[in-house]
């Protein structure tokens, strides 16, 4: 088969790799990566560093997706709630999402050497962290805290790409969103409960129980909020800032009540929406109390 034929089978396929790789999903940690480079900044930074750090992070996160998938392939195939997906389905080949894999890296260290050397040099240690982290579930129970580390790369990566280092600020929206990120993986990990138990899939709730791993999130998502609200105080942003962070506390709140441990068929429909509408919130209020 010739390389253009193989080319414009692929170009068929784009909205299959897109799928495949949940492409939606960029709203928890892209709006966070924004948020980190307008701080970083103090307002709007060079076009140049906002098109190369969005394209790192779709390198990133290209790479962090693929390797999910074809790590976790095996136990897709049997899980009603992902059997569904491109792999098990035979829609895509493994050796597909390891293509992937390999574009998406060297698209994403192109992007970090378009940056500045720091941004370079921890790439590699960024790219390390997003494919392994897809092996901590059969290793340990805070596969979901791990989870919530990987997303908080994203507002030190773009702090690291707009001024080349690495200040404490930026450490610190990187703890809350850490905390918020790995907080909603704990919650969401609960849909998987049964079969987790089942093949020995480690989770906080296949190790402590469902209603344990929900005062889990809630303790997260607790100091999320005191650290974002602790954050503006640090860079002295405007009440802006603190508007957009109520709303998106409140959103929090509902989302960890209206939840119930004893009935999960909620679970799946607000996930997304949620947790999307947290992060979204921040950029925005964060970008009006810089420019206003």
């Amino acid at each position: 088969m010739s390389t253009t034929t193989l080319a414009a089978r692929a170009f068929t396929k784009v909205p299959m790799y897109l799928g495949a790789i949940r492409v939606w999903e960029s709203l928890f940690a892209l709006p966070f990566a924004y948020m980190g480079m307008v701080l970083a900044a103090d307002g709007w930074p060079s076009w140049s560093t906002f098109i190369w750090i969005t394209v790192a992070m779709a390198g990133a996160r290209t790479l962090a997706m693929s390797a999910n998938r074809l790590i976790h392939r095996k136990e897709d195939a049997v899980n009603p709630r992902t059997a569904n997906r491109h792999l098990p389905r035979g829609l895509l080949a493994p050796w597909e999402m390891a293509a992937m894999m390999a574009v998406s890296v060297v698209v994403f260290f192109f992007a970090a050497w378009q940056l500045n050397p720091l941004t370079l040099a921890l790439a590699p240690v960024a790219a390390a962290y997003v494919v392994l982290y897809s092996y901590a579930k059969y290793y340990t129970w805070a596969c979901n805290i791990m989870l919530g580390w990987g997303l908080s790369i994203a507002p030190a990566g773009a702090w690291v790409a707009v001024t080349g280092r690495l200040d404490p600020e930026a450490v610190l929206l990187s703890f809350a969103v850490a905390m918020w990120a790995g907080g909603f993986d704990v919650i969401y990990s609960c849909s998987d409960y049964e079969f987790d138990k089942e093949y020995g899939v480690n989770s906080i709730a296949s190790r402590f129980g469902i209603a344990a791993a929900f005062n889990v999130t809630r303790l997260m998502h607790l100091i999320s909020a005191v650290s974002f609200l602790a954050l503006g105080i640090l860079l002295e942003l405007n009440y802006f800032y603190y508007i957009g962070w109520a709303f998106a506390v409140s959103l929090l709140v509902f989302e960890n009540f209206f939840l119930k441990p004893d009935d999960l068929t909620k679970l799946r429909a607000p996930f997304f929406k949620y947790n999307s509408a947290v992060s979204m919130l921040h950029l925005g209020f964060t970008i009006l109390a810089l420019v206003l």
